[in-house]
């Protein structure tokens, strides 16, 4: 008996859940970055390594995968990646030493590459493309909340029974959703809502290439926000230490912080982008990336006033405005880049979207961790992070002027491609 079921609702829910257990899993390392650097005795530099060990087989083997999810079933290639990037979390608790632990850690980064390519593509045909804004934000929902979870369950786990536990739980919920998707989520037919009609021939990968580097607006979304992902990567992998180091918070109580300070506000703006994209959207395409521009613009300075201040309370209510403003570029982008699409390009294109934004990701730790070294020598431990954490939010500002580069020519393009049978 098929006891798949077709409700777009459904397929967005347990999709979204996969995709917030993904990021937990690959997150959680963040509030274990003092436990770990003090058990295996790392500089700054050294322990976020722990993010570029995700990101090898990660960008290596996603787009193969992606070009598979063209073809066959993408919900079974959902499951397969959601149970192996699972089970390799639950390596990382067992790793006996510091290699062993970098290994595992690219073991969550191979799963997430099988699993993962096809959500935005499911979604897309689920859903229209006057309410894909909406849809892809629920999914891009993942980041607030497994922050919230991974930041302040992570810590809290870590502080009471050790980090290797945090990892050992993280894993469950990953085996569970796996099922589920497998059977209770079907696979879309696609195409079902746009103007191109599907086919079996898969464009090749140049074309795919062609819209996302070739098409102006395109451009410049993925640039900017490539640069914004870098910059928000690099401050969440630190921000639990800087509490920790700068205001001798325990481990709970800054995972805590973490945790409601990277969920709530971008919860928030993520889906009010994405709902307000849309809207606005239905008259000026522009809109989807006037939107971000617009945030970005202010939330780079602001970010630098927060992170400068001298007391937890203000630090913390001004961190979380800015992170309500530089985390509003999410759903609203890939849906914009989703758009832009053939139906047969989509998984590809989200795979071309991990290689830079897994590139982007692994960046950031590594270039804010050289940072604060650097700037320790002279400054100390505390104020040489606090430093580095304030220049690099600063450059939110830049990622904005890409933003403002794509809302003029986004229309054009959307019109453009949707003129092409495959680009």
């Amino acid at each position: 008996m098929n006891i798949r079921r077709h409700s777009p609702w459904l397929a967005l829910i347990v999709l979204a859940m996969i995709s917030t257990v993904g990021f937990i899993d690959r997150i959680v390392v963040n509030v274990l970055v003092e436990p770990v650097k003090t058990e295996f005795g790392l500089s700054d530099a050294q322990v976020s390594l722990m993010g570029v060990a995700f990101t090898v087989l990660n960008i290596a083997v996603g787009l193969v995968v992606a070009r598979m999810a063209e073809r066959v079933r993408r919900l079974t290639l959902v499951s397969i990646g959601t149970l192996l990037w699972s089970g390799a979390t639950a390596l990382c608790g067992w790793a006996g030493g510091w290699v062993q632990l970098l290994t595992a850690r690219m073991g969550v980064g191979l799963g997430e590459a099988i699993g993962l390519p096809g959500l935005q593509s499911v979604v897309s045909d689920y859903f229209p493309a006057n309410k894909r804004g909406m849809a892809i934000s629920v999914l891009m929902l993942a980041p607030a909340c497994g922050a919230l979870i991974g930041f302040m369950g992570g810590a809290w786990i870590a502080e009471s029974y050790g980090w290797r536990s945090t990892f050992l739980i993280a894993s469950v919920p990953g085996v569970v959703l796996a099922a589920v998707a497998w059977f209770f989520v079907a696979e879309p037919k696609r195409g079902a809502h746009d103007v191109v009609a599907d086919s079996d021939a898969v464009p090749p990968i140049s074309a795919v290439l062609k819209r996302l580097f070739g098409l102006r607006s395109a451009r410049q979304l993925v640039i900017g926000s490539a640069f914004a992902a870098m910059l928000g990567f690099g401050l969440n992998y630190f921000f639990t230490s800087l509490m920790m180091r700068k205001f001798g918070v325990g481990l709970g109580e800054a995972g805590m912080y973490a945790g409601l300070i990277a969920s709530a506000p971008s919860a928030i703006s993520v889906i009010a982008s994405g709902m307000l994209g849309d809207k606005l959207g239905a008259k000026n395409p522009g809109a989807y990336a006037l939107i971000p521009a617009v945030c970005l613009l202010l939330g780079g300075p602001l970010y630098v006033l927060a992170i400068t201040q001298v007391e937890l309370g203000p630090l913390l209510a001004l961190v979380s405005v800015a992170t309500f403003l530089n985390f509003g570029y999410l759903g609203v982008t890939f849906a914009a880049l989703q758009n832009l699409m053939h139906p047969r390009m989509r998984a590809t294109c989200t795979a071309v979207l991990n290689v830079v934004y897994g590139l982007a990701s692994a960046a950031g730790p590594v270039l804010l961790g050289l940072l604060s070294d650097n700037l320790a020598v002279e400054r100390g431990a505390v104020n040489g992070l606090v430093l580095a954490m304030a220049i690099t939010g600063g450059l939110y500002f830049w990622a904005g002027v890409h933003y403002l580069q794509a809302a003029r020519h986004y229309a054009a393009d959307l019109a453009s491609t949707r003129s092409s049978a495959q680009g």
